[in-house]
């Protein structure tokens, strides 16, 4: 008898340390793994950077067509940008000229 007692004692004494233990084990992994975990949280700082510079090439194409949009504007009319527009739009070249086209 005396010896199951001691065996219930002991059990009911280490019982709350594995239990507080495994709980920190479950929180630890969560903290870590989970969807708003560490790993999380690194993807999603990647994902930021990769969006920021993808805007910041975004800004500098908008940037460069807006001038060449203003060089057409009827009050600041550049005559060689008008000239270029409507050969390429027409597809019309003088005589003498060789004309190259490329990708852009």
């Amino acid at each position: 008898m005396k010896i199951s007692y001691e065996i219930s004692k002991r059990m009911k004494a280490g019982a709350a340390p594995i239990i507080g233990l495994l709980a920190i084990c479950y929180f630890s992994y969560h903290l870590v793994e989970g969807d708003r975990g560490l790993f999380a949280y690194l993807k999603l700082q990647n994902d930021i950077r990769k969006a920021e510079a993808e805007y910041q090439i975004t800004q500098m194409e908008r940037e460069r067509l807006e001038k060449r949009v203003k060089l057409l504007d009827s009050q600041n009319l550049d005559l060689d940008m008008l000239e270029e527009r409507a050969r390429e739009v027409l597809g019309l070249a003088h005589p003498d000229e060789v004309v190259i086209y490329t990708d852009n």
